[in-house]
């Protein structure tokens, strides 16, 4: 992919009062202009660019991705100064699920969900790369596994942890809240779903809800003072379709999480 057709997956927005906005909506994807470059790199680049704020308002709405992309984000985000507050504004699935553990607040509307399950790839090869393959997602799920345990305190024993991460657990606001991954239930609100076809088709237990979003067809333009809604929520389509086609070509060698 040229550096003309990239389009990030995120959005940084700096505010008056010494506060930032990050807006995370859409599929987790790696990418590379050059041997210097991937999109955790642009993506500090970005948050380094919001120079000295004291607060970072960070909202999620993705189905997942790339598990090292991932991981790189949310550890840079855990490491930054700032008090940052996650609102997941619909769905924190997979690793967008780590990356809002990186808040040392998280909120979730009543009608928000977070997928949490263990890391897998599309591995080809003999059965020693098979092997290795196994035991290096067995390493990965031990590193996700951490950024989990370090949010839920007491609220949760690893042995409990594990038995939602292998059954690919859809968690509600409450349930969330009671398992300790998340801080605080607001009320229910209108976000729209951010859908990717090709990313939830690997999963398993999708809800039926969530799914039938698949099918929906796309809503009508907005007129008038929702002019400029519907045109952000248009770039988010494009955006997410130009990095699936992305997707679509390195898959083989892609872990997802």
């Amino acid at each position: 992919m040229s550096k003309q057709q990239e389009k990030k997956y995120w959005e940084f927005k700096a505010l008056a009062s010494g506060e930032g906005d990050l807006y995370i909506y859409g599929d987790i994807v790696s990418w590379q202009y050059d041997n210097d470059d991937t999109s955790a790199n642009s993506f500090k680049r970005d948050l380094d660019a919001l120079g000295d704020i004291s607060r970072l308002n960070l909202y999620i709405n993705s189905p997942g991705g790339n598990v090292f992309e991932g991981v790189a984000i949310g550890s840079m985000l855990k490491r930054h100064k700032a008090y940052v507050i996650v609102n997941i504004d619909a769905l924190a699935a997979s690793i967008a699920s780590v990356i809002a553990m990186a808040g040392d607040e998280i909120r979730m509307p009543r009608n928000a969900m977070m997928m949490i399950h263990k890391p897998w790839n599309v591995v080809a090869g003999n059965a020693v790369e098979l092997r290795k393959a196994a035991d290096d997602l067995d390493r990965i799920g031990v590193s996700v596994e951490e950024s989990y345990l370090a949010k839920i305190g007491d609220k949760l024993t690893p042995e409990k942890l594990t038995e939602l991460l292998v059954a690919e657990s859809w968690l509600s606001a409450q349930e969330c809240l009671d398992y300790g991954l998340c801080d605080v239930i607001e009320a229910a609100n209108q976000a729209a779903a951010c859908v990717s076809q090709e990313l939830f088709a690997t999963y398993r237990n999708v809800p039926k809800d969530i799914a039938a979003k698949l099918n929906e067809p796309e809503a009508p333009k907005a007129s008038g003072n929702d002019q400029e809604t519907a045109a952000y929520l248009q770039q988010i389509r494009e955006t997410v379709g130009l990095e699936l086609q992305n997707i679509n070509s390195y898959l083989g060698g892609i872990i997802n999480g």
